[in-house]
């Protein structure tokens, strides 16, 4: 078995490989391609920078990686890794980074990042071989907004993403595909909340899917929380949050009070290159 970047990979084949590995998965995986054409470019995945295992001719492992600029680094974020049933405990996921490092780290890249479900202690457990460190924690959400109380005193906006300062709004706590430069590659709508001709917070919403990737209040107070879920169950009833910080208390409090389940617990893992 030979490793190589999949630069030049039949996207049907990648694909392929891609769903039979993540077959009976943690969570339901979607099946549709151009699912992951559209999420694979705005998460700025980069296929020469991303690397698989064959044998022979046949694919049978992966790293996908998505390379962007990170508080000044250059990071390979990897948004999937993968190895089809019978081949195993063969050490492939470490065989494929022994091989993608040294090309990661010559083209300037000096972190790498991935996520992980809990759960997943298998993979965890090969991350950490590598040299892989837990760095965050996060919990999933989705359901159906339950807003008991009738909430109106605020007034919702839909502006574009250049009315927001993003220096000013900390993207510390928000993961790979939620950071605002992945964001702003996606086909989303943002909102402000104002009360008292303030503006008190923000959301950022797929309104099809109604996917959240970012949701927060300026002002840090009850009321306001109410509010900002109040606007955006006016949008969207089903919502669906992954990642948040599980350091975000008061946040993780609204999301529970207002009916939302926690799905599934994932850990962000990275391996600095330059050490």
């Amino acid at each position: 078995m030979i490793v190589k970047s999949l630069e030049n990979i039949d996207f049907k084949v990648l694909i392929e490989c891609f769903l039979e590995a993540f077959e009976n998965y943690y969570v339901k995986m979607p099946t549709d391609h151009e699912y992951y054409k559209k999420r694979w470019k705005i998460a700025n995945v980069q296929l020469g920078y991303s690397y698989g295992m064959f044998d022979q001719n046949k694919l049978v492992g992966f790293i996908i990686n998505a390379i962007g600029d990170r508080n000044g680094q250059m990071i390979a974020f990897n948004t999937g890794t993968g190895v089809i049933p019978r081949y195993r405990g063969k050490r492939i996921v470490a065989s494929l980074y022994e091989y993608a490092i040294p090309k990661l780290k010559e083209d300037g890249v000096s972190l790498c990042m991935l996520e992980v479900i809990k759960a997943n202690i298998v993979a965890i457990k090969a991350y950490k071989q590598v040299g892989f460190k837990i760095i965050k924690n996060y919990k999933c959400y989705s359901g159906t907004l339950c807003i008991k109380d009738s909430i109106n005193n605020y007034e919702l906006k839909k502006v574009t993403n250049s009315y927001f300062d993003w220096d000013k709004l900390s993207q510390d706590h928000y993961s790979w595909d939620n950071h605002i430069e992945t964001v702003k590659y996606g086909d989303y709508d943002y909102y402000i909340v104002i009360r008292d001709k303030v503006t008190i917070g923000y959301f950022v919403i797929d309104a099809d899917s109604g996917y959240v990737p970012q949701l927060d209040v300026l002002i840090d107070v009850p009321v306001n929380w109410d509010c900002l879920f109040s606007a955006i169950e006016s949008i969207s009833k089903t919502i669906k949050i992954n990642n948040v910080d599980e350091r975000l208390a008061t946040k993780i409090e609204y999301l529970n009070r207002f009916g939302l389940k926690n799905t599934v617990d994932q850990f962000e893992m990275e391996l600095d290159l330059r050490l």
